[in-house]
Parts: structure tokens; C-alpha cells; sequence
């Protein structure tokens, strides 16, 4: 705490505007925004990879989470003080940091596929930003950066030589695809089975179900996307000019949120807010993602092609 009262005392208005933006870049809406652009646009193997990085990132984080229960900061401490802009995105326990996970998982790796300089020295710039901002802004503790940041770092580095080293990358993708569902399962279970302590707060515990099936609904979607794509889609990420590129992000990505959004009052209304709907909802963005919004890319490649 005593680092986060050295930098309560040096903040200023620039300065937590800017920090409060660069956190950002750890949420889940950028998330979704780069490994789509990698999977869509750049590189579909590398976009697995990011994918992986990030699913497995939340799943342990929330199961470490909820395990080890430590409050945030200013319940710690009565007397430390956050920035207020802060508060709505920090829900649940503190410890490990969410968005230093995702963060650091999404563009660690892409600092560790990509061989351009000023691509991977902006990532790493992040990587070291997010962070920090986060205790910045005083929402997390350096423990909690801490243990994120090196949890994030394995994930790069022990799934890249399976993703792009393996004797049979598909093979291998699949069977990590097929791991990481099962871990979504067993983290689900123990979310909604596990006899946690009196002392437990309720919200919280909610909330970490809620990720909990939305991650397996993730993940199995993926699983069932990864062949039906290989087999009968087998779109090429490159296949089109940079702007018709730039219109198949920005059209997939408005669709993908819209269903996001849109599917949870209809699902809800039958099923109730219940951890089905969210894993239905999250499996079926996974399944737009991967094999419906990708039968459209062929004609994305046709734009500004003369007949």
C-alpha cells in the first residue's frame, strides 16, 4: 500500500485522464477488437494463438480470484483514495489483476509473433502502461499487477512453441482448444459447486459464475468452429485490398457487439439471467466469429478487383 500512497500523492487531472485511457486497452472490448483483426485480417493461426492467450488468461485469473479472496485497495486501506473514473470497472476481488492479464496476454503476444520493431515496441510499451495504470488509478496493488503480469508472460511464451512449432499445428491447436474447455468446465464448476465461506461476498461470487460460463461458452464455440472453418470456410485472412480489410473489421465487429448486446434480453426472457444464457450468448458470438462472419469474406475479396 505504501507504493499506492506515493502515487496517490503525485496525481493530477492530466494525468488521471491519461491513465484512465490507457487502461482501457486491458478491457475486454479491445480484446475482442485485436484478436479479431489478427484472426480476420492478418493472420488466422496467429489469431488462435491471441485467442488462447486470452480465454485461458480469465479462467485462471477468475478461478486465482475467487480463491484467494483479497479486497481491493481502498477496502484494505480506509484512508487511500482511487480515482473515482476508475471504480464501475473495477468489480470483484482484487487479486490477480484482469486487466493486466488481458492486457499484457494480447499484446505480449503480439510483441512475440511480430519480428516489425515499431509494432512490437508499442506492444511492450503497453504491456509496462496498463499495468501501471492500474495501480495508478488505484484499483489494484503491485502483488496483483505482479503476479498477472508473470502469469500473462507464461501464457505467451508456453503457447507460442505449441502454436507454431508443433509438428502438426492443427492437430495441436485443436487439442488445446478441447484443454481449455475442460479447464472452463472445471472453473464453471467450481464457481457454482465449490462450498466457499460464509464470509464470501455474494456479488462477487456471482459475477466470477457469470465470467465463468461466458469463458466455456467461448471456448466451446471455438472448438466448433475450429473444424467447420478448416473444412468447408478455409477463408484466407489476406484476400483483400487494405480498405475492403478496414470494412470487413468494422462490419463484423458492430455485428458481433450488436449480438452481444441484442441476445441478452431474448435469452434472458426465456431462460432467465441465468449462467446458461451467458454461456448460449458467448458461444454464439464465438460461432459468428469463427465460421459465420467468414463465409462473407470472399466477397470482401472481390471489392476493388476489376472483372
Amino acid at each position: 500500500m505504501e507504493f499506492l500512497h506515493l502515487l496517490q500523492g503525485i496525481r493530477t487531472p492530466v494525468l488521471d485522464e491519461i491513465f484512465a485511457l490507457i487502461t482501457l486497452f486491458g478491457e475486454e472490448t479491445i480484446f475482442i477488437a485485436v484478436g479479431l483483426l489478427f484472426f480476420w485480417c492478418i493472420d488466422k493461426l496467429a489469431g488462435y494463438y491471441l485467442l488462447l492467450i486470452g480465454v485461458g488468461g480469465t479462467v485462471v485469473n477468475q478461478f486465482l480470484k475467487m480463491t484467494f479472496r483479497i479486497p481491493r485497495p481502498w477496502v484494505l486501506d480506509e484512508t487511500f483514495t482511487i480515482v473515482e473514473e476508475a471504480r464501475e470497472a473495477a468489480t470483484g476481488y482484487s487479486f490477480p489483476s484482469g486487466h493486466t492479464q488481458t492486457s499484457v496476454g494480447i499484446f505480449g503476444g503480439i510483441a512475440r509473433w511480430t519480428s516489425h520493431p515499431l509494432v512490437r515496441t508499442a506492444c511492450l510499451a503497453l504491456c509496462v502502461l496498463v499495468p501501471f495504470s492500474r495501480m495508478y488509478l488505484g484499483v489494484h496493488t503491485p502483488m496483483d499487477v505482479g503476479v498477472s503480469l508473470v502469469l500473462a508472460v507464461v501464457l505467451v511464451l508456453g503457447f507460442y512453441p505449441l502454436v507454431f512449432r508443433s509438428q502438426n499445428t492443427q492437430k495441436t491447436v485443436r487439442c488445446l482448444l478441447w484443454i481449455l474447455t475442460g479447464l472452463a468446465v472445471l472453473n464453471l464448476l467450481y464457481m457454482t459447486l465449490f462450498p466457499f465461506p460464509a464470509d464470501v461476498d455474494v456479488t462477487h461470487l456471482t459475477h466470477a459464475a457469470e465470467n465463468a460460463a461466458k469463458m466455456l461458452g467461448c471456448a466451446a464455440g471455438l472448438c466448433a468452429v475450429f473444424d467447420i472453418e478448416r473444412k468447408y470456410i478455409r477463408f484466407d485472412p489476406k484476400a483483400a485490398v487494405w480498405w475492403a480489410q478496414a470494412l470487413k473489421l468494422a462490419l463484423g465487429l458492430v455485428l458481433l457487439l450488436g449480438i452481444k448486446s441484442g441476445l441478452k434480453i431474448p435469452l434472458e426472457a426465456v431462460l432467465g439471467e441465468s449462467l446458461l444464457a451467458d454461456g448460449i450468448r458467448y458461444f454464439c458470438i464465438a460461432v459468428f466469429a469463427g465460421a459465420v462472419w467468414p463465409m462473407t469474406f470472399g466477397w470482401f475479396g472481390k471489392l476493388g478487383k476489376k472483372s
